[in-house]
């Protein structure tokens, strides 16, 4: 029997798949939280994984990674000041799908850039 998409999933969202791409959608959170499941990372050390982003892009995924309730923001009180991120609980129910992207890209990297080497 086939669900009814409509209702599994209350507006403002179309279905569940808005859902999470709400939540993880764009360039860069879902990489940012692939390396968090690895622990607790200070904003310089996520920033030099991904040379290409710009600090306040960073700093923009980060906070709504945070809002979502996804990241969790330590400042520590002491000088300089120290700013850790994490991930709380509820991020970390998006273990399976991060990991599960993760190896979509290792069996298909090769096919992705021959593809995108024909449209130039």
């Amino acid at each position: 029997m086939k669900k009814d998409a409509t209702k599994l999933c209350p507006a403002p969202y179309g279905c569940s798949v808005e859902v999470t791409l709400s939540v993880i959608g764009g360039k860069w959170k879902g990489a940012i939280l692939y390396h968090l499941f690895s622990g607790p990372l200070r904003f310089n050390e996520i920033r030099k994984l991904f040379p290409d982003i710009t600090q306040r892009m960073l700093t923009l995924q980060l906070r709504e990674l945070e809002s979502s309730g996804i990241v969790h923001r330590e400042i520590y009180p002491q000088i300089p000041p120290k700013v850790e991120y994490s991930l709380t609980p509820f991020g970390e129910t998006l273990r399976p799908i991060i990991f599960s992207m993760r190896d979509w890209g290792e069996t298909y990297t090769n096919e992705v850039l021959a593809r995108s080497s024909q449209e130039v």
